[in-house]
């Protein structure tokens, strides 16, 4: 068997900088290219000690932990013993996340008699795998494993963020109240030119069973000032509460919204709760997030400490 040993060098050092490339990136953490080069560097020559035969004492458990130690060590420096604990935490985390996807393929990738091909009975009368992970396809698999791995980890750093600013929002009009979660969205200033009131947007579909049969799904096709005028002489037990809204849309195009007037508005972020009576309700026809996460735009106008008895009362 011919073992290349420069190949094996420059594969393990590719892959030790880009595991603790990935491991800074996660925890946004900054080093130097020469701490990371100089870290992978001698993770590589570890690797290339093992067909050294009397250096075989080397790969215990105990060394090849201190290595790794030795490792982030070289690559981030120590800051605290928490930072540094957390940084191992990473490194090892992804370690085994990459170890595992690039197993979990192969095993996905096999055929039934390369399985039983892999199966040797033991001494004892035991069976046991051999897993055999051919060389040049750890180095294709590997950096689709990563990128999977970023991109779940990404999606939830974004995901937890978001959460932060979403709340439960209940709108209570005429007597039919509807809950939902609403993202604060602390950039929106929509208001009622008129009034000076603020809009929250919600999905129309929240009030679908409320509102005339006629508009549905039209919210965004047809002008909200047609659907107002087509209320004209009808039963409409809302009609009265019904506003249009002008708005400036991406694209700075103009347009209206149809908007009603609640009894009130109770937002819960976090450990506070906020009421406000002063605020129209945009029908937004669409959906809002695309994954579910929230269904109304709360303006930031309406998360101000106001106790309940001071609303009612106004």
């Amino acid at each position: 068997m011919v073992v290349y040993i420069d190949l094996i060098f420059a594969a393990n050092l590719l892959i030790d900088g880009i595991l603790l490339w990935l491991t800074g990136w996660m925890l946004k953490l900054r080093m130097p290219w020469w701490r990371l080069c100089l870290s992978a560097l001698v993770g590589a020559l570890y690797v290339v000690m093992m067909f050294v035969p009397d250096l075989s004492f080397l790969y215990t458990f105990v060394i090849k932990f201190g290595l790794s130690v030795f490792m982030l060590w070289i690559a981030f420096g120590f800051v605290s013993l928490q930072s540094y604990l957390r940084t191992m935490g990473a490194f090892y985390m992804i370690n085994f996340a990459a170890a595992g996807g690039i197993l979990g393929i192969h095993y996905l990738l096999q055929s039934s008699g390369d399985i039983w091909n892999g199966i040797m009975f033991t001494a004892a009368g035991g069976y046991a795998y051999r897993i055999k992970i051919g060389f040049w396809f750890i180095l294709a698999i590997l950096p689709l494993v990563l990128i999977g791995f970023k991109m779940v980890n990404s999606s939830r750093v974004r995901r937890e963020r978001l959460e932060t600013y979403i709340g439960e929002v209940e709108v209570e009009i005429g007597g039919v109240r509807v809950v939902c979660s609403g993202l604060l969205d602390t950039g929106n200033r929509l208001y009622d030119p008129l009034t000076r009131i603020p809009v929250m947007v919600m999905e129309a579909s929240l009030w679908e069973g409320h509102l005339p049969a006629s508009w549905k799904g039209r919210l965004t096709q047809d002008g909200a000032d047609r659907l107002l005028l087509e209320t004209d002489g009808q039963s409409f037990a809302w009609q009265d509460r019904m506003r249009l809204v002008p708005y400036r849309g991406v694209n700075r195009g103009s347009s209206f919204m149809l908007a009603l007037k609640p009894d009130l508005v109770t937002i819960k972020l976090g450990e506070d709760t906020f009421y406000s009576k002063r605020v129209l309700i945009g029908l937004d026809g669409g959906t809002l997030s695309g994954d579910g996460a929230y269904r109304a735009i709360i303006h930031p106008d309406l998360t101000q400490s106001e106790s309940k008895d001071a609303v009612m009362t106004s």
